[in-house]
């Protein structure tokens, strides 16, 4: 259970990603959210043994035209066969609490970029284990938003 673990972990100091396969949700004139993870798939790098470096940037960004407010992001980890193994949720108040903004202007953008470190003692689930991110939030007006995308991790 400890490679799923380590998704998880990603995802959480990610907090937010999307692509091409992202799916957003918003109705016209009210905010919109997507999420992107660069790269995705995650290329792991062996930094010695079993020890990884997951380096990734993730780009929250509001397409909508107007400002909106993170409330949730759920993270919900798959296994081999899409067996979910894990299903982790942070509000907006600990995502403050990771030194993140929760605000996004209209139009605006927020990136972050992370260098998670974790042992994986099997390198053979690089590949077979892929996390969905969904996104939840609000516009100035009140009305809400989401967006999800799948990420993945490959060994670099």
């Amino acid at each position: 259970m400890k490679p799923y673990l380590l998704i998880l972990s990603l995802i959480l100091t990610g907090a937010c990603q999307s692509g091409p396969q992202s799916r957003t949700s918003a109705a016209p004139g009210q905010g919109a959210v997507a999420i992107q993870v660069a790269p995705n798939p995650i290329a792991a790098q062996r930094v010695s043994g079993e020890t990884y470096d997951f380096p990734f940037e993730v780009i929250l960004r509001e397409t909508g035209g107007r400002p909106i407010t993170v409330s949730r992001v759920t993270a919900t980890v798959y296994g081999p066969g899409g067996l979910q193994v894990s299903r982790e949720t942070w509000d907006a108040d600990k995502i403050r609490s990771m030194g993140y903004s929760v605000d996004v202007g209209a139009r605006g953008e927020v990136r972050y970029r992370f260098t998670p470190r974790q042992k994986v003692p099997d390198d053979r689930l690089f590949g077979s284990v892929s996390a969905e991110l969904r996104v939840d939030a609000t516009d100035d007006s009140g009305a809400p938003t989401n967006a999800q995308t799948v990420v993945t991790v490959v060994r670099g």
